[in-house]
């Protein structure tokens, strides 16, 4: 079968393309199989559990930002709002503490040698 070259197809973010995802299956996991699942996926990152945000500060941001559209779970959004004023803000010190200290565990492992 011959493909039209000149036949172009455009879509709109409304049209609903149906998912790969059993999303059954994943309601029915528990959260020890989904820990379990992540410690053996290399590329995935760690959990962030309470000893990950024990050492956590808030600094809040200066300088320059930039406008980004976000999707966020309607929880964490709702813990944010649910502290008044500025919490978009707040957002944006979790994530640069976050970031922070990921640049500090990267910036610790060790390197390996040059030959």
């Amino acid at each position: 079968m011959k493909h039209d070259a000149s036949r172009i197809v455009t879509r709109r973010l409304a049209d609903k393309r149906p998912g790969k995802t059993d999303w059954d299956r994943v309601a029915a996991l528990t959260d020890a199989e989904i820990e379990a699942a992540i410690a053996d996926d290399p590329d995935a990152a760690p959990l962030l559990d309470e000893e990950f945000w024990a050492g956590a500060e808030m600094v809040m941001p200066d300088g320059p930002k930039e406008r980004v559209t976000l999707r966020l779970d309607e929880e964490v959004l709702e813990h944010f709002r649910g502290s008044g004023r500025g919490y978009q803000t707040r957002i944006n010190a979790v994530l640069r503490a976050y970031v922070r200290q990921q640049k500090h565990a990267a910036d610790s492992q060790p390197r390996p040698r040059r030959r």
